[in-house]
């Protein structure tokens, strides 16, 4: 299971910048006129490889066990799952443009706003919350809030790549708050999977 999500994580992250290669280069393109490519050929993998970066440098440093200096820091094995499944959305968001899907299906942006702030933050669930010590509500906000915060930023992130100078200004508004909703929505159903009795979350109850 272990090397078969290691190569799933590879192969998503090449599908993915190949993808935003082509689209950079090929910028007059009816699917990726217009769309910040560009930015995203730079943005995207590095916002793929943030969370494995910040988890190997958690393990490269953490601190050995009090009270023998001398004895090897605990290593965790790399949760490679959660990292394909957290780099999966910016997959999906890259084919849906090479493949105009954004243009030719009419539920296609709002499909994606849901079932990729679902992946996202099951993803990042299955990376930051396994061994964490929290009541069941207490983790359910962190993964819903979490998400929400994580779609507003998205959606500021898109006006000021390339709505603000773009052609979709006129409906820009009600977009946005319905991506808003759609992200947060799928953020509390991956909060819903995560701690679902037997998941692979497991909450501490509260102090009585």
């Amino acid at each position: 299971m272990t090397n078969r999500a290691r190569i799933a994580t590879v192969l998503v992250l090449f599908a993915t910048v190949l993808q935003l290669a082509v689209a950079a280069a090929l910028p007059d393109l009816p699917q990726f006129a217009g769309k910040g490519f560009g930015a995203r050929l730079a943005l995207y993998p590095a916002m793929m490889l943030l969370v494995p970066a910040a988890w190997w440098l958690r393990e490269r440093f953490r601190p050995r066990r009090r009270g023998d200096a001398k004895a090897p820091a605990t290593r965790s094995d790399p949760p490679w799952a959660g990292f394909a499944v957290l780099m999966t959305p910016f997959l999906v968001d890259v084919t849906g443009n090479s493949l105009d899907l954004y243009d030719r299906v009419v539920w296609w942006d709002d499909a994606n706003h849901l079932v990729n702030w679902f992946l996202l933050c099951l993803g990042l669930g299955l990376v930051l919350l396994p061994g964490v010590a929290a009541p069941r509500w207490v983790l359910a906000g962190l993964v819903t809030g979490g998400g929400a915060l994580l779609a507003i930023v998205w959606e500021l992130g898109e006006w000021f790549t390339f709505i603000r100078f773009g052609t979709e200004l006129a409906t820009a508004y009600q977009d946005t708050l319905g991506d808003e909703t759609l992200g947060s929505l799928g953020a509390g159903l991956a909060a819903a999977v995560l701690l679902r009795p037997g998941g692979p979350v497991r909450s501490e109850p509260p102090d009585r």
